[in-house]
């Protein structure tokens, strides 16, 4: 027998996951990640007999619930389900899939459409970070079509404005765990910075990289990707968060200057193999650092006058407006994003996984 839970599949920036609300799902969280487990299709690499489009990417899921929060009006819990592992983490956030947050909210009726545009306020479960998200809803209605174009995704869509607030520190409880803008690890230095995302920023010279290779050219360099996985297991002990073998934070990125007149190259890894484009989160994370004088970001960003920094990916770029008293002091993040329903429907799982006798009681 199969168990049918209501949920949307949507592209959320670059990536692409499930979508459900918190009432939809199991509470105890054992059985509920192996539903998620189970929905994706993981523990086997092409996610074939799941929703899982056998990349990280395209193996995530967003929970949205209202929320308690006094400021938010809705909860967004993340979930990075594995692909060749049946493991769920919500120790990370993921600001592509938040892109579809706001517009699934209003249509789950969390939040009531305006003429024109909807903000909705957001409580980032995982990170406690806040953020504010603008919607076009002409006639009450939200709209998806637009001309807004955002590098990794084919076509144009409508635009989504974030604003991420409370987002220094929410892993490690510093902007720089280690205390440091430099530290020396295994011989390589790097920057181990908390901004919207627990980062190790390394410059790509320093393991040999130009910093502007393709994604199928770092893939395929597995001596190089065993040391920077190494790399990240050691920093991430410098940063407080013990020991990251099976956990996908701290990030861990390639900088290098930018192709462009401005900006900063980054190759974002996830952490295992190289990211397609780039996450929002990540990109908040290094725009952050390229403001910090010292840090590995800073002395690769060309600057110009733009208030915008530009991160460049295999992809293009993202473009992250930093609003800060000072470098050390960054309290805000805005960026605009897309995002597009797929399908609407129900998800099948084994009821074997999630009990009818379970889900009773719990609506009980």
């Amino acid at each position: 027998m199969q168990r049918s839970i209501p949920c949307v599949m949507m592209r959320g920036g670059t990536s692409r996951g499930l979508y459900f609300t918190g009432a939809d799902l199991p509470e105890d969280t054992a059985i509920r990640d192996a539903v998620l487990v189970a929905a994706m299709g993981s523990a086997e690499p092409s996610q074939i007999d799941g929703a899982g489009g056998g990349t990280s990417v395209s193996s995530k899921v967003a929970i949205v619930s209202p929320s308690a929060h006094p400021w938010a009006q809705v909860d967004y819990l993340f979930a990075q389900v594995g692909v060749r592992d049946a493991i769920v983490d919500t120790a990370p956030s993921c600001g592509n899939i938040l892109a579809g947050v706001a517009p699934f909210a209003i249509e789950s009726g969390y939040v009531p459409a305006q003429d024109g545009e909807t903000v909705v306020r957001i409580h980032n479960v995982n990170t406690g970070a806040l953020i504010e998200a603008i919607v076009q809803t002409p006639g009450r209605q939200v709209c998806y079509d637009g001309d807004t174009v955002i590098d990794g995704v084919p076509g144009s869509a409508a635009p989504i404005k974030l604003g991420f607030r409370n987002i220094a520190g929410a892993k490690t409880g510093r902007l720089l765990p280690t205390g440091k803008v430099r530290d020396t690890v295994e011989g390589i230095p790097v920057t181990c910075i908390d901004l919207a995302m627990p980062m190790v920023l390394v410059p790509a010279a320093s393991l040999g990289k130009s910093g502007h290779e393709t994604k199928d050219e770092l893939d395929t360099d597995t001596e190089f990707l065993g040391r920077l996985e190494s790399l990240r297991r050691e920093a991430a002990l410098l940063m407080g968060l013990g020991d990251v073998s099976n956990s996908v934070i701290p990030k861990i990125a390639l900088l290098a200057k930018p192709q462009g007149s401005s900006g900063v190259s980054s190759r974002y890894f996830v952490p295992q193999n190289c990211h397609a484009a780039h996450a929002a989160t990540g990109a908040i994370c290094i725009a952050g650092a390229a403001l910090i004088d010292g840090t590995v970001a800073h002395e690769m960003h060309v600057r110009d006058v733009s208030a915008a920094i530009r991160v460049e990916h295999p992809k293009g770029a993202i473009a992250v407006d930093i609003r800060a008293a000072a470098a050390n002091d960054i309290d805000a993040a805005y960026l605009v994003r897309t995002a597009r329903p797929i399908f609407t429907g129900q998800i099948q799982v084994p009821a074997s996984i999630w009990p009818i006798e379970n889900r009773l009681s719990e609506a009980a």
